[in-house]
């Protein structure tokens, strides 16, 4: 599960919630970023979500249910080594743009992780590995939760979080021109689960250049960085 949110009004304002389940993570703040990373059994702690200080954000839901299609092949770029090189700034945004528009993307064996990200100006890059890109240059607001945006309801899957994806779009369509950080975590309130609970709640004020982030839906610990 997870759900990522953008909203370009009078400010640039991303939201991520990050629900696993029997994974072990931890958040790095540093003036590089403040990314949320995962302890990988071969490759020890990965940085795979979270904004960095050229204003770039990555989002990584699963997609439910599977398609055999984001399988890797032998050639083509892999959707989480395109994550990593945004957030650790190796690659913008547009650069990624290109590499995908020419060549299809890939996940894991067995796992068809998705991608939202976007950068400092509030464009969206949408990869679902073996279906397509979507590129939205500075929507109003998007929402990606855990259904490919080609199918939305056409499959069905237990954890593909329609009725997430339906809470956001209303609160989204429905806030003002003013939609600030605690706007932002309302929504990812409304939207947090406990079954495969949410862990990590962030919002990125791109326009302040300022993380915010709760861990286990404690919404009144919020911690927060200021890159500079």
């Amino acid at each position: 599960m997870c759900t990522s949110i953008i909203s370009n009004r009078k400010k640039t304002i991303v939201g991520w919630n990050l629900d696993i389940l029997d994974m072990e993570y931890r958040v790095s703040a540093s003036d590089a970023g403040v990314f949320i990373e995962i302890n990988d059994a071969k490759e020890g702690w990965l940085p795979l979500f979270g904004a960095n200080s050229r204003g770039d954000f990555v989002g990584m839901p699963t997609c439910w249910p599977f398609d055999e299609r984001s399988n890797p092949t032998e050639d083509g770029p892999n959707v989480i080594m395109l994550d990593i090189d945004l957030l650790l700034q190796k690659k913008t945004l547009s650069e990624i743009k290109e590499i995908v528009e020419k060549e299809p993307v890939s996940s894991v064996p067995g796992v068809t992780f998705m991608s939202s990200l976007s950068d400092k100006d509030g464009n969206v890059l949408q990869m679902i590995p073996g279906q397509g890109i979507r590129y939205c240059p500075k929507p109003k607001y998007q929402v990606l939760t855990n259904f490919s945006p080609f199918k939305m309801d056409a499959e069905k899957h237990p954890w593909m979080g329609w009725d997430r994806y339906q809470t956001a779009i209303r609160m989204l369509e429905e806030a003002t021109d003013d939609f600030d950080v605690s706007d932002c975590f309302q929504i990812l309130k409304a939207v947090s689960q406990e079954v495969c609970p949410t862990v990590v709640s962030m919002v990125f004020d791109v326009t302040e250049m300022t993380v915010y982030w709760c861990e286990q839906r404690r919404w009144d610990q919020v911690q927060n960085k200021k890159f500079h």
